[in-house]
């Protein structure tokens, strides 16, 4: 028995290696489909920078392959775009390296729109017929907004690019909504989110966002169909709070785009968007800053040489108040003359009216004047009082001594004539009716006085529902003269009631044998 030998079964079956297999079912698939023509829906397109067409054929069942080599790329009078329903003609192959057939074209002719590019096109068609797309409906960005909320996945290279463009042009605080963005559940946990950004109070313990920004890096149509669910759109229109679409690259369209207030093409530029640059704000200030400065100076000096141009038009102070001093000097000199002469002539009318007047006549009308003045100020001092009463002494005195004057003056009178006499009576009347406008003046300040008393005073505080509490016949303030008082008085506004004795004495030592050293409480 040799040591080498092959102890399994041996069979009939052929045994094949990877490579030969491989080959084996690409010689298949090429000699059954040598020259094909398939028609499908176009789904993920890509062109790289080799110059080669990559994309998906699919219908509602499968999903097919295709290249396009870069001269039969550039031949091609179509090119594939997403969503385009294309009819292509090729020839079948397979790609080893995978394991996956696929389809190389030659040509491609279109054969209308896709499935769902149709579907998309009736839905934005329906939403703009709702008003949904206005751009009357779209409210402005604000210029600086204090908190910027994010809805998209927290994962993303999506989220790291947004705070690093904010870190970058002026630092904002930013709230996240994680989300997802592709997926079954991608449209509502969108939706959801910007309703709970609006949600928000604005005083309460999480900020209000200011501005929202929906956010998702590129992908393919279906990838980004999320963003193209009616429930989506109407929360985008629905929001009070400025919204920024940046759903996918600047080729790609979604209907939030239509309704967000404003459409960014990246999401690094929806941060661009969203805030200023902060270093230009603080250059665009200082140049103004220094702006103003020149413009103020520049007026400053505009205005000083305008002054000064005027004032050389102007002629001297001297000039101006040289005439009007000499007047003056003239008229001063004049003036000491001109009233030594009226008072001698004032003097002169004065003597000639004198001489004519009658002492009878004065006496006996000084005497009818002092009785009724006797019995108004009898009448005034009943309501006046001291005061009053000291007011007519003080007359009484004053009238005593007129009448020497009035006495001499009628002396004088007595060698004057009618003119004389009218000038006595005028001046009798200006006498008679001295006194009563005197009195009446005195006793309507009296009353006015009354008044402000009543007004003033603590008895018409009493009647609004105050009492006046005294101490020892003293009005008491505060609760330490309270205590110290001996009796204790309350004034009502109709009259007085005692309230006893005021602080309570020393507590006295119980007798023995008493009644169990319970004191009194008196």
């Amino acid at each position: 028995m040799d040591i080498f030998e092959d102890l399994a079964p041996q069979g009939n079956r052929p045994e094949y290696t990877v490579s030969e297999l491989s080959g084996a079912v690409k010689r298949v698939i090429e000699g059954e489909f040598g020259l094909v023509r398939v028609r499908g829906e176009v789904g993920r397109v890509s062109r790289p920078s080799s110059g080669h067409l990559y994309f998906d054929l699919k219908d509602d069942r499968a999903c097919l392959a295709a290249i396009a080599w870069k001269g039969q790329a550039a031949r091609m009078q179509v090119r594939p775009e997403e969503g385009m329903e294309i009819v292509a003609t090729g020839r079948m192959t397979t790609f080893p390296g995978q394991s996956k057939y696929q389809l190389i074209v030659e040509d491609v002719v279109p054969a209308g729109a896709g499935a769902l590019m149709a579907m998309l096109e009736r839905r934005r068609a329906a939403l703009q017929a709702e008003g949904l797309f206005d751009p009357a409906r779209k409210k402005p960005i604000p210029y600086l907004p204090g908190v910027i909320g994010v809805v998209t996945s927290p994962s993303g290279a999506v989220i790291r690019d947004i705070l690093h463009r904010l870190r970058d042009r002026f630092p904002r605080r930013v709230l996240i909504w994680p989300v997802a963005v592709q997926g079954q559940a991608c449209a509502p946990e969108v939706a959801a989110a910007i309703r709970g950004f609006n949600a928000l109070p604005g005083d309460g313990s999480v900020p209000r966002p200011d501005v929202i920004i929906v956010a998702r890096g590129g992908g393919s149509l279906e990838d980004l169909w999320g963003f193209n669910e009616e429930i989506v759109v109407r929360a985008a229109a629905e929001s009070r709070i400025p919204l920024i679409s940046a759903v996918g690259h600047e080729t790609d369209t979604t209907l939030i785009d239509h309704a967000a207030d404003l459409r960014a093409p990246t999401p690094t530029a929806a941060a661009e968007l969203a805030v200023p640059v902060r270093l230009d704000l603080l250059a665009a200030v200082a140049d103004l800053a220094a702006r103003q400065g020149r413009a103020v100076a520049a007026g400053v000096e505009r205005r000083g040489q305008r002054l000064r141009d005027l004032s050389r038009a102007l002629p001297r102070p001297e000039a101006l108040t040289g005439a009007a001093a000499q007047r003056l000097d003239l008229w001063a000199g004049r003036l000491s003359g001109a009233l030594g002469l009226m008072v001698a002539r004032k003097r002169g009318a004065f003597d000639r009216a004198g001489g004519g007047m009658r002492p009878d006549l004065l006496l006996r009308l000084l005497s009818r004047r002092a009785d009724g003045l006797a019995a108004a100020g009898g009448r005034l001092a009943d309501r006046a009082g001291r005061a009053l009463e000291r007011r007519h002494l003080g007359f009484d005195k004053w009238a005593s001594r007129l009448a020497p004057a009035l006495a001499r003056l009628l002396a004088e009178a007595d060698r004057t004539g009618r003119k004389g006499r009218a000038d006595l009576a005028v001046l009798a009347g200006r006498l008679e009716a001295a006194p009563r406008r005197r009195l009446a003046d005195l006793a309507r300040r009296l009353e006015q006085v009354d008044r402000t008393r009543q007004t003033l005073g603590y008895a018409e505080t009493l009647k609004r529902g105050f009492a006046v509490i005294r101490g020892d016949g003293h009005v008491v303030t505060s609760r330490e003269e309270a205590a110290r008082a001996a009796v204790l008085e309350a004034e009502f506004r109709d009259g007085r009631l005692p309230l006893g004795q005021g602080a309570a004495p020393a507590p006295r030592k119980p007798k023995p044998g008493g009644d169990g050293g319970q004191g009194s409480l008196f």
